[in-house]
């Protein structure tokens, strides 16, 4: 008569499973926290308010008049024929959003001659940037 050994029924197994789920949970929770950590660099301007302004998500170029009249393109400091060259080959390589934000003290004279710039670019969009 053979008599079964106890260490023979149970022997150890590894279990891939769990250790594919901590896997992706992993990918996961490291991909959401990389998203949320994307810093834009832009020049600090006091936005006007508006109850119908939303976030944008997707910002290919980032246009600032300044307080006192100065225009970046992100945080480089251009003049008007500058930006639009710059904007024009941007927008002759691909589809360009521009982003447009303006100091609230700015007339209005100057946000309406950079706006009229900007569209002779070809630009697929441009949109103001307002605080909610």
């Amino acid at each position: 008569m053979k008599l079964l050994n106890a260490r023979m029924m149970h022997s150890p197994q590894i279990m891939i499973i769990p250790m594919i789920d901590i896997i992706f949970f992993l990918l996961v929770f490291f991909m959401m926290s990389t998203l949320s950590m994307t810093d834009q660099q832009v020049i600090p301007v006091q936005l006007p308010r508006a109850a119908s302004a939303q976030q944008e998500i997707v910002r290919s170029a980032q246009v600032t008049v300044a307080r006192d009249g100065g225009l970046y393109l992100g945080q480089e400091e251009v003049s008007l024929p500058e930006l639009k060259e710059r904007l024009e080959q941007a927008a002759a390589q691909g589809e360009v959003a521009i982003s447009l934000r303006a100091d609230e003290a700015v007339g209005y004279g100057r946000v309406l001659r950079v706006m009229d710039e900007l569209k002779t670019t070809g630009a697929a969009r441009i949109s103001l940037a307002a605080k909610r």
